[in-house]
């Protein structure tokens, strides 16, 4: 398969996303909430529409463009471990892997049984060829490569079976953004957003705030009121009564306006239904608590992007084609593979 094909394939796999009847996304919805509770259909509809924004031709060939693919690629057998925090979250390894010209043995997530195969059923039908491009299977011995996202702990696994041969291997992130007491209710609702999408479980997903003032906290808690569905939600709920009544046996300060809980921390990775912040005295101090933690978080958002390599209020859940996760440019490791 040439490498026109492949992205024609793909861009047209954008189109059947956007595309689809309510009747057959309220079918594909409920199976994907019935393997895991956590992806309800609005989430999983949001995650599908960055998968079809993803794949537009003009990214896609701006993204191809800046890299030294060749036709005629000696295909590698490249082994994928996904994760399943978020609906699909291991397609971009997936299109990484197939775009480079590769085979594609995937290990999904049994949090995440559905959505993958339904975009690989999406695409097969739009260009047979890849179907004897992509395989799932249990046990991933013997490939070429391997690509595999999971926790610290699990990481410490895939390094002890995996080492040995090329590989990307993914630890824990998380994401944070940075307050300067200027923010608007617009910003807050925005930051909302980068805090309450899929649930908080994601690594783009920011798990702590860093403040100059306290009034900063008292404004995001008033200008979030869109996101209270999230109390009606029985696994979320139980998270935040949980670490509610810990922090009321403990009498830890926190604030609280009914499902969301923010709590001051020097910790990065909050609990569900918790959101940690810390205090900062100006730019410098900011710079030294944020420098740091390079290696755990996965980006930084600000109002207007103002703070040093942040983006936007409201985009952490909008990665571009190049946003690699960890910071690892995964087609860089796919081409230079022997």
């Amino acid at each position: 398969m040439t490498l026109e094909e492949r992205i024609k394939a793909f861009v047209l796999l954008g189109k059947a996303i956007n595309e689809i009847s309510e009747e057959e996304f309220g079918e594909l919805s409920w199976k994907i909430e019935n393997n895991n509770n956590w992806f309800i259909p609005d989430q999983t509809r949001l995650a599908f529409l960055a998968i079809s924004d993803m794949l537009q031709e003009d990214k896609l060939r701006n993204w191809v463009k800046s890299y030294a693919l060749i036709e005629e690629v000696e295909t590698k057998d490249i082994g994928i471990l996904m994760a399943g925090n978020i609906p699909a979250v291991g397609f971009h390894d997936l299109l990484c892997v197939l775009i480079a010209g590769h085979h594609a043995s995937v290990k999904l997530s049994s949090a995440d049984l559905v959505s993958i195969k339904w975009l690989m059923d999406k695409l097969f039908a739009i260009e047979p060829k890849f179907s004897s491009l992509v395989s799932f299977e249990d046990m991933l011995k013997g490939k070429d490569a391997y690509i595999a996202t999971g926790s610290d702990n699990s990481a410490r696994y895939f390094n002890y079976y995996f080492g040995k041969y090329p590989h990307i291997i993914r630890k824990n992130r998380t994401s944070v953004a940075v307050l300067d007491g200027s923010e608007t209710a617009s910003d807050y609702q925005e930051l909302a957003k980068d805090v309450f999408q899929y649930f908080g479980m994601g690594c783009r997903n920011v798990s702590k705030i860093f403040i100059n003032q306290e009034s900063s906290l008292i404004g995001f808690l008033d200008n979030i009121n869109g996101f209270q569905f999230l109390g009606s939600h029985h696994k979320y709920l139980n998270n935040y009564d949980y670490n509610k009544s810990i922090y009321l046996v403990n009498k830890d300060t926190h604030f609280d306006n009914g499902f969301l809980l923010l709590k001051e921390s020097h910790d990065l990775v909050s609990p569900i239904g918790v959101l940690y912040y810390e205090y900062y005295q100006d730019l410098e101090d900011l710079k030294s608590k944020i420098n740091p933690l390079k290696e755990k978080v996965q980006c930084i958002v600000s109002r207007g992007a103002w703070f040093e390599n942040s983006i936007p209020f409201g985009e952490a859940q909008c990665p571009g084609l190049a946003d690699y996760a960890d910071g690892v440019d995964t087609m860089e490791f796919l081409i230079k593979l022997k």
